[in-house]
């Protein structure tokens, strides 16, 4: 299991890149596999960034782990309560129409992963989200 505690601040993107590099390092995944859980990830992060903790600093924690042919990944916070699994569909016509960016995001995430879990417990936002890896490139790791 790895684990990273972040600040909620642009400059940490870095930070968080380096670790799901080292976290996906010895899974042997597709290209295609790494950046569907890379995309997904880090819209997941980049909105808790933006909007979980309004004018104030907060932190932000990521764990990642393997199960049952499958690798997980849980973003904790203490801010705004949100419930990413209840957000609208976005209209993409209109998006394109009004030439507006941002509000695919989450759309995205749940889209590019196997499994999307909210819930809100002990004052804290927890997301899960998982991918479907080969077993036979990766051992399990029980959490």
């Amino acid at each position: 299991m790895d684990e990273l505690k972040f600040k909620n601040d642009m400059e940490e993107v870095k930070k968080i890149r380096n670790f799901l590099r080292k976290s996906l390092k010895e899974l042997n995944l597709t290209d295609k596999d790494y950046y569907k859980i890379e995309v997904s990830l880090l819209e997941m992060v980049l909105n808790i960034i933006r909007y979980a903790y309004p004018q104030q600093e907060g932190e932000i924690f990521l764990k990642t782990w393997q199960k049952e042919g499958k690798i997980f990944f849980e973003i904790r916070d203490n801010g705004v309560p949100f419930d990413p699994r209840k957000a609208e569909m976005p209209d993409i016509k209109e998006l394109i129409k009004n030439e507006k960016i941002g509000g695919l995001g989450i759309f995205l995430s749940r889209k590019l992963m196997d499994g999307f879990d909210y819930k809100r417990e002990n004052k804290q936002n927890i997301l899960t989200m998982y991918k479907k890896i080969n077993e036979a490139k990766a051992s399990d790791q029980s959490v």
